[in-house]
């Protein structure tokens, strides 16, 4: 009898290894792996289905309709934000904006994108998480060329169309980053740098597909931690904690200072800073080199059920709610 529960046993758990391996095929052949979540991780979801040849994995990934759609979705997010952002500091004569209308507008506008857009590209919006992101070991260095090229296309985009409609007594410099009140280029880097680092902190943990307690609503979080940056970071450097957001209008108003590497080495250097210590320091994920570099590559193919491990966090973010 006993043997014959335990041959019953061995052959369920045969049936349900078979189901769980009909399950993940399945979801590969209907391409739903290729883009589940947020930011972290997006890369392994995506490369799920992709095959084992690096050559023909990697195209697949880049000529996927999911590929494609991630890339457009970063172009028109930062678009939108780009449009927002300097919209609010226009320097209309009826009502100049306030430092506090100013921060609420980027702060507002970056959590609407990142729930809208998120589940479909991620939500990066912003050429330093993307490049942090790809540091951190998180995604490809496809997807990193793909999404930054998106973002500076609808950075320019987004600026060209607010100075299309802005009259010209209110368009002023189209909120230009410039150094303010006697702040010295390498006050600025630092600052950026500061700025930058707290909102990449801020991405990295609120949208962790790794955590299982309640961290509420990420969107909310991020959102708040841009408003944060712009509320000190204004009176410094005008705030870019984005490359993206510093270039589309430098192209568009054709006023490129000396100072205009200041908004790329500054947010660049604390996303990767931060990067470097919350995906190798602080929480660390435990993988081996060989993955590391499949993960480079775009090869990555995971044993994790993401579907289930998402199901787990949408139930935290629920809890949060209630």
């Amino acid at each position: 009898m006993l043997k014959r529960d335990c041959r019953g046993e061995r052959l369920r758990l045969m049936e349900n290894a078979d189901n769980k391996q009909c399950q993940t095929t399945r979801r590969q052949k209907e391409g739903l792996g290729d883009w589940a979540g947020w930011i972290q991780h997006s890369n392994r979801r995506t490369l799920t289905p992709l095959g084992r040849v690096p050559l023909a994995t990697m195209k697949k990934e880049v000529c996927s309709v999911a590929f494609l759609k991630a890339v457009f979705a970063e172009f028109l997010a930062t678009l939108i934000f780009v449009f927002f952002g300097l919209g609010s500091a226009l320097k209309w004569p009826s009502a100049l904006p306030s430092i506090l209308q100013i921060s609420l507008a980027f702060g507002l506008a970056i959590g609407t994108l990142a729930q809208a857009l998120g589940p479909v590209s991620g939500g990066h919006i912003n050429p330093a998480i993307t490049l942090a992101l790809f540091v951190g070991n998180q995604i490809s260095l496809f997807r990193t060329v793909f999404y930054v090229v998106a973002q500076l296309v609808g950075a320019i985009a987004g600026a060209g169309i607010l100075y299309g409609l802005t009259p010209l007594n209110a368009r002023g410099n189209l909120a230009v980053n410039a150094l303010n009140n006697n702040t010295t280029p390498g006050q600025a880097v630092v600052v950026e740098m500061i700025l930058t680092f707290q909102l990449a902190l801020c991405i990295f943990s609120s949208t962790d597909t790794r955590r299982t307690d309640p961290v509420g609503s990420p969107a909310l979080s991020i959102g708040l931690s841009v408003t944060l940056g712009h509320l000190v970071g204004i009176y410094f450097t005008g705030c870019s904690m984005n490359p993206a957001r510093s270039f589309g209008p430098a192209v568009i108003m054709k006023r490129f200072s000396p100072a205009h590497w200041v908004f790329w080495v500054g947010p660049i250097t604390g996303a990767v800073v931060a990067a470097i210590l919350y995906f190798y320091l602080l929480v660390p994920n435990p993988m081996s080199l060989s993955d590391r570099i499949a993960i480079v590559k775009g090869t990555y193919e995971p044993e994790e059920d993401w579907e289930e491990h998402r199901e787990e966090r949408k139930k935290t973010m629920e809890l949060t709610c209630h």
